[in-house]
């Protein structure tokens, strides 16, 4: 089931983390993701990307130090 959200309702700096699977992405990209079969992504509450990293501890570790406040999607 997908249900929409508005992320502004946890506060301006609230921003999402969600799986990207490598093969969904551009030749150039794909080729830079080395062996991952998945990279994560950091999105604003408007649903633009952000970052996009190589693991989740990452993505978390990047919106924090921008003081934001990271939340996962599914």
């Amino acid at each position: 089931m997908n249900t929409r959200f508005d992320l502004r309702a946890f506060g301006a700096n609230v921003v999402y983390v969600k799986t990207v699977a490598v093969a969904d992405l551009p030749d150039e990209m794909r080729e830079q993701a080395g062996e991952l079969q998945t990279l994560f992504a950091v999105h604003n509450a408007e649903g633009r990307q952000l970052a996009l990293v190589a693991d989740r501890a990452l993505a978390f570790a990047l919106a924090r130090q921008h003081d934001m406040r990271p939340m996962t999607v599914h």
